[in-house]
């Protein structure tokens, strides 16, 4: 048994003292959604305390649960009651608190952890940052220089060390997770050579080498990114004797050339850089080669509540964009792919499949 709704529906008994679920009022639910800051800030303590990490297979009180992770056992009960209502834990008859689907997506030990993902989401600079949407929205564009004095990244690396090992952990984490749906998805059958520009650390490469055996591949990069590329990638690794790694910014060059070229996530900082990716791989591909594009959609898509706030974020801190299928569409077509099919990789990324010209 659990207490607490999750703000959609409310319970009622009737007056055969059967429990009816009845609409939550547009009133009522606006109230909880002005309110969202709240939960976001409950989620990024229950991760930074580790609460989901100490609690285990058997439900524990909120004073077990404070001695493990150093914290008021008073404040904790409240804070989980809080996050009881959406589902996040669930409270016991007995005042214990149990794990639930959502929970233990913030173990750090959980296959689909979404622990960096929920921290990255909620650091420092996003409580400075959200305050001032309606600016960026009369502007069109990123109010982060205003904030700190400087660009998002150079913020990030100079002067929020912290902040920049959650987002390094959080695009680790989301790339190791999403690396087999893409494997998965991907016939690359006839290909020889596989070229993953902008493609982190290398996981969808490694993947995708895993996969078929008789693949070579590339993997480019920024130096730092590189730097610390998938051990699998590097000397010693078991894929390291099929793989070239080359430092370098898609942005001002790729100078590789392969049979299909994979972009993933990186097509959304500002439309400049955009374009001048697309048309960077246009330059360096074979006549005929396929690329593949793989971005989070803002349409069309399952997961819109995430892929439209995340789009927000973007325009808050870089000005840039998540796109919808026709602009990501329109913008390859622009560089002068020639586009087919658009699939889903899994519930919130989308691959659209194109050649170069003269093919």
């Amino acid at each position: 048994m659990t207490t607490g709704t999750t703000g959609a529906a409310a319970n009622a008994t009737d007056t055969a003292g059967s429990t009816v679920r009845t609409a939550t009022p547009p009133s009522m639910r606006l109230r909880e959604l002005v309110f969202g800051a709240a939960l976001a800030a409950s989620v990024r303590a229950a991760a930074r305390l580790g609460v989901a990490d100490a609690l285990g297979e058997s439900p524990a009180g909120a004073e077990e649960l404070a001695a493990a992770v150093g914290a008021d056992p008073r404040a904790l009960r409240r804070m989980l009651r809080a996050l009881t209502c959406y589902g996040i834990f669930a409270e016991q008859a007995d005042g214990t608190f149990a794990h639930t689907e959502m929970s233990r997506l913030l173990r750090e030990d959980d296959p689909h952890s979404l622990k960096y993902i929920s921290l990255w989401c909620t650091e420092p600079w996003t409580w400075d940052a959200w305050p001032r949407l309606d600016e960026a929205v009369r502007t069109g564009s990123s109010v982060f220089d205003g904030l700190y004095g400087k660009g998002f990244f150079d913020y990030l690396h100079e002067d929020a060390h912290e902040s920049a090992h959650v987002f390094n952990q959080a695009m680790t984490t989301s790339s190791m997770q999403s690396a087999l749906d893409v494997a998965e998805l991907l016939d690359l059958t006839g290909a020889a050579t596989v070229a993953d520009i902008g493609g982190g650390q290398g996981h969808v490469l490694a993947s995708l080498l895993e996969k078929n055996p008789g693949l070579r591949g590339t993997l480019l990069d920024l130096p730092r990114v590189v730097a610390g590329a998938d051990p699998r990638l590097r000397d010693g690794g078991t894929l390291a004797d099929r793989v070239t790694i080359v430092p370098g910014d898609c942005r001002q060059a790729i100078p590789v050339e392969a049979d299909v070229y994979i972009i993933k996530n990186i097509l959304e900082w500002d439309d400049d850089s955009t374009r001048r990716t697309l048309r960077n791989v246009v330059s360096a591909a074979r006549p005929g080669a396929r690329v593949v594009v793989i971005e989070n959609l803002v349409d069309d898509t399952p997961s819109m509540k995430f892929t439209t706030s995340m789009d927000l974020l973007l325009l808050l801190n870089v000005g840039g964009a998540k796109h919808t299928r026709e602009s990501m569409a329109g913008r390859m077509a622009d560089a002068g792919l020639v586009v087919g099919d658009v699939r889903p990789v899994n519930a919130y990324l989308h691959a659209f499949d194109s050649v170069t010209p003269g093919g």
